[in-house]
C-alpha cells in the first residue's frame, strides 16, 4: 500500500510513495496520515510468551529526524546497547530493589533507603499519591525527568544533603536496571546536584566542653536509674554507639581484663526494634574500659545480684528492658540525656555527641588516627579523619615544630603505649578542670 510524502516538493506533491524500509533488522520509517507525523519503528526482540515482536516506535515532524533516530537506534541495537521495552514502572522496580536490599542491609538502613526514595517516588508510601516518575515506564525516563524531580525537591526546601541522598538511591536503581539490560542507559548519571553559594555540609558531632563533662558525670552518678546512667557513661568513656551499648550482654564484658566486646547492636527501623550485627565488619571490636567506668560496672553487677539473688547469667542483657527479654527502650537514653542537660542548664546534645566527644578527646591526647578509627569501629581511618576534620584543622593552626624547643623539652619522654580516655581522669580533681 502506498503513502503520500508530505515533504516531496513541486512535482512530487501528492505522489504516493512506499514506506521506506531499511535492511532487515534496522527498522522502518513511514508517514502516519492519522497523526500527520513521520514514524520510525524498530523491532528489538520478541515476547517469550506470545512470540509477538517488541517494537520501539517514535514520531517526528520530519522524515529526516525520523531517519536519524532509526539509524541511531539500529546501531545501538546492533551493538547490544538497546534493551527491549518492558512494562515495568519505576515504582515497581524500586520496590523490587528495596526487597533485594532487605537481604543486604540492616532494618534501620532499609528504612532510610525507602524514606529517601519516597521523596522522588511518593507512591512507595502512598499508592494513591501523585507520582509521575514512579508511574513512568522504566525505559521511558530520560535525564530531563530526573532533573525535574531533583529541582522540585530543592524548590520544596529539602536540604542539599537529603536531595543528594535521593539522587544516590535513584542512581543505584537505574544502575541495576542497566546491569540487568532493562534500560539502554542510566538517566540519572548526567544529572548532578549542586548547591548555591553556600554548600551544605553534614552537621558535625558536638564535642562537650570540660565543664559540661564534669556536670554530666555528676548527674549520671546521681541518676535514679543505673541502667540509663551507665549506657550514657559507656557512650562517653568507651565511644560506643547507643545501639551497641544497648546490645551488650554480660558475656561481652570482661571485668578482669577491663575489656568489652561489641558483637551486636539494638537497632530501630522507624517501626520496630531488632537485634542485628554491627553495621560493618569493623564494628565488631574490643574496647578497653577506663578504670572508673569499670568500677561502676562492677558495682552495677552487684546491684543486679542483690535483685536477682545471683549474678546475671552470661546471656542476660546488661541493660534489660522492663520484661528482661529485650534491651532497654531504644529512645530511653535520648530522653534521659535531654532531661539531664535541660535540668543542668547545659546546651542540647545528642547521645551520639557523647561518642563524638570520646573520639575528640582521644585525638586531643595524641592517639593515632588509626587507633581511634579501630576503637570507634569505623571502616577506615579516612572516615575518622572526615568526622574529626575540625580537630586536624585546629592542629594545623596551633602546632609548630621548633627543633630547638623540642630538644630542650624532650628529656627522654616516651610516647604513651596505651590510649584510654577516662572522662574523670581528664577532668582531674573536681573543680580543677
Amino acid at each position: 500500500m502506498g503513502q503520500e510524502d508530505p515533504e516531496a516538493g513541486g512535482k512530487a506533491k501528492g505522489v504516493v510513495v512506499m514506506a521506506r524500509r531499511a535492511t532487515r533488522g534496522t527498522g522502518t520509517v513511514f508517514f502516519s496520515k492519522e497523526r500527520r507525523r513521520w514514524m520510525a519503528q524498530l523491532t528489538v526482540g520478541h515476547d517469550p510468551k506470545t512470540g509477538r515482536p517488541k517494537k520501539l516506535t517514535r514520531s517526528f515532524p520530519t522524515k529526516r529526524e525520523a531517519e536519524a533516530w532509526r539509524q541511531e537506534m539500529a546501531l545501538k541495537h546492533f551493538r547490544g546497547l538497546l534493551a527491549p521495552p518492558e512494562a515495568i514502572t519505576v515504582r515497581d522496580f524500586a520496590q523490587s530493589w528495596l526487597e533485594r536490599k532487605a537481604r543486604e542491609v540492616r532494618p534501620r538502613t532499609l528504612f532510610l533507603y525507602r524514606k529517601e526514595l519516597a521523596y522522588a517516588l511518593p507512591s512507595l508510601e502512598d499508592p494513591q499519591a501523585k507520582d509521575p516518575l514512579g508511574r513512568a515506564r522504566l525505559q521511558a525516563v530520560n535525564p530531563r525527568d530526573i532533573r525535574a524531580v531533583i529541582d522540585g525537591l530543592l524548590n520544596r526546601g529539602l536540604s542539599l544533603r537529603t536531595v543528594k541522598k535521593v539522587r544516590e538511591k535513584l542512581n543505584a536503581i537505574f544502575e541495576e536496571a542497566l546491569a540487568l539490560e532493562l534500560v539502554a542507559r542510566n538517566p540519572v548519571a548526567p544529572v548532578k546536584v549542586r548547591g548555591g553559594l553556600e554548600q551544605e555540609r553534614e552537621k558535625p558531632g558536638r564535642t562537650l566542653e570540660t565543664w559540661e563533662i564534669e556536670a554530666l558525670l555528676a548527674a549520671l552518678d546521681a541518676h535514679p536509674d543505673p541502667r540509663t546512667a551507665l549506657v550514657l557513661r559507656l557512650c562517653l568513656s568507651c565511644g560506643l554507639r547507643k545501639g551497641e551499648a544497648l546490645g551488650l550482654q554480660w558475656e561481652d564484658i570482661d571485668l578482669e581484663k577491663g575489656l568489652l566486646y561489641v558483637r551486636r547492636t539494638w537497632s530501630f527501623d522507624g517501626a520496630r526494634t531488632a537485634i542485628s550485627d554491627p553495621k560493618t565488619a569493623s564494628g565488631k571490636r574490643a574496647v578497653p574500659i577506663p578504670s572508673k567506668t569499670l568500677a561502676r560496672l562492677e558495682g552495677y553487677r552487684e546491684w543486679w545480684r542483690e535483685r536477682l539473688g545471683s549474678y546475671p547469667p552470661p546471656s542476660f542483657w546488661v541493660f534489660p528492658g522492663v520484661n528482661g527479654q529485650e534491651p532497654l527502650g531504644y529512645n530511653t537514653p535520648n530522653r534521659a540525656l535531654t532531661r539531664i542537660l535541660k535540668r543542668l542548664g547545659l546546651p542540647p546534645a545528642r547521645v551520639h555527641d557523647l561518642r563524638h566527644t570520646y573520639g575528640s578527646m582521644l585525638l586531643a591526647r595524641g592517639a593515632p588516627v588509626e587507633l581511634v578509627s579501630e576503637r570507634m569501629g569505623h571502616t577506615s581511618p579516612s572516615i575518622t579523619f572526615n568526622n574529626y576534620r575540625h580537630m586536624f584543622s585546629e592542629e594545623r593552626q596551633t602546632h609548630i615544630f621548633d627543633p630547638e624547643d623540642f630538644v630542650a623539652a624532650s628529656g627522654g619522654g616516651k610516647r604513651p603505649e596505651v590510649y584510654v580516655f577516662d572522662p574523670e581522669d581528664y577532668l582531674g580533681p573536681r573543680g580543677q578542670a
